[in-house]
């Protein structure tokens, strides 16, 4: 009894999909996950999504869909944690190829479908911008999102489309999705949260982490991105709703924009008119200013007096949580140094630790000292 789940943007979706799978299903036979390998500059320097020609030790499922297995790499200078991820988790991990086009990204998801005859097929987005109509001010991610969605709404098969952690990724405000969000299917806890907790520890995924968090009992503001965007940390943020799939699609301008395309310069294209911008883009100009950046050197003591510096300005700003992506950035640090810098803070000052975000010191809280 094969299940499968969609992630919708690819990364952190994928770790919430195996989170998911798990708290509805328990130990019974794991679904297999079809996802973009996006990851952001931090993991892949590369900008954009990656392909089957990307990656080496990639496995044939069907004439268009590859596995993702352990002992797959990314080719350098490209980066990928969809080979830890099937190292960690007991899924099935297959790519999506975006560079085809959401006709393309269609064809390799009706070859999954007669090939596996799952029981059942969700598209699952964290957040919520799958919902997006695509002229949102602060919409930043909508590629992903829309090419699965326009796949997806072009299948003749039931597919459910589910919101989890509603807001958590930024793009769109709980309060703009509370009208769209249909009956709430599940509300994870901290239980839910346990098969997918050694993967917490090192992926990336910001939006994943809170949903983890906020499952969690963590409350409050989380600051995230590189701009400093502040996240709410409510009841709402661990639920998982349903939403009509036929009205996402026709709220999702870029979705329904793309459906013909048979490229991803295509779909890029298709972005700046609809959305005014492409987030391949801003990675293209994000990865040439960040060649042209100098990291700090990893300094232990450094580091903790401009944390404390930091959480002293976060705390003006009403912030009670952080990632460790977003501190990273502003203490000036490299993806290579993200490590470094979370082994530091845990060692130094455990109790701040909210797996996996960082809780910003009170007032009264002292510096600590290296360790």
């Amino acid at each position: 009894m094969t299940r499968l789940i969609v992630a919708a943007g690819g990364g952190g979706d994928a770790v919430a999909a195996a989170m998911l799978d798990a708290a509805l299903y328990g130990d019974s036979e794991r679904a297999v996950i079809l996802t973009h390998a996006w990851d952001r500059l931090l993991i892949d320097p590369v900008p954009g999504p990656r392909g089957p020609a990307d990656f080496t030790g990639l496995e044939p499922l069907t004439p268009g869909v590859w596995k993702v297995p352990a002992k797959a790499r990314a080719i350098a200078p490209a980066g990928s944690t969809l080979p830890r991820l099937a190292a960690e988790l007991p899924h099935i991990f297959a790519l999506i190829d975006p560079r085809q086009g959401a006709e393309g990204v269609t064809r390799q998801l009706e070859e999954l479908v007669t090939h596996l005859q799952p029981t059942s097929i969700d598209l699952l987005d964290v957040g919520g911008d799958v919902l997006a109509r695509g002229d949102e001010p602060t919409l930043k991610s909508p590629i992903a999102d829309s090419l699965t969605l326009a796949a997806c709404g072009q299948m003749g098969t039931h597919i459910r489309l589910l919101v989890a952690g509603p807001g958590l990724d930024g793009e769109l405000s709980h309060e703009a999705l509370q009208r769209m969000l249909g009956p709430r299917v599940h509300t994870f806890t901290a239980e839910d949260v346990e098969p997918i907790s050694p993967v917490l520890e090192w992926h990336p995924s910001e939006a994943t982490g809170m949903l983890a968090a906020t499952a969690r009992g963590a409350r409050g503001t989380c600051e995230v991105r590189d701009s400093g965007l502040a996240i709410p940390l409510t009841d709402e943020s661990p639920t998982v709703h349903e939403v009509d799939l036929d009205e996402a699609l026709n709220r999702n301008e870029l979705a329904r924009a793309i459906m013909s395309t048979t490229t991803l310069d295509q779909v890029e294209t298709l972005s700046r008119e609809v959305c005014g911008f492409s987030e391949i883009d801003y990675e293209r100009n994000k990865a040439l200013w960040l060649k042209e950046q100098r990291p700090a050197k990893f300094d232990a003591e450094s580091v903790l007096l401009q944390l404390t510096q930091f959480e002293a300005e976060a705390r003006s700003r009403g912030v009670t949580h952080t990632t460790f992506r977003h501190l990273t950035e502003v203490l000036n640090l490299n993806g290579s140094q993200r490590g470094d810098l979370r082994r530091l803070l845990i060692n130094n000052r455990p109790e701040q630790y909210t797996a996996p975000l960082w809780r910003i010191a009170s007032l009264d809280s002292g510096a600590g000292t290296v360790t």
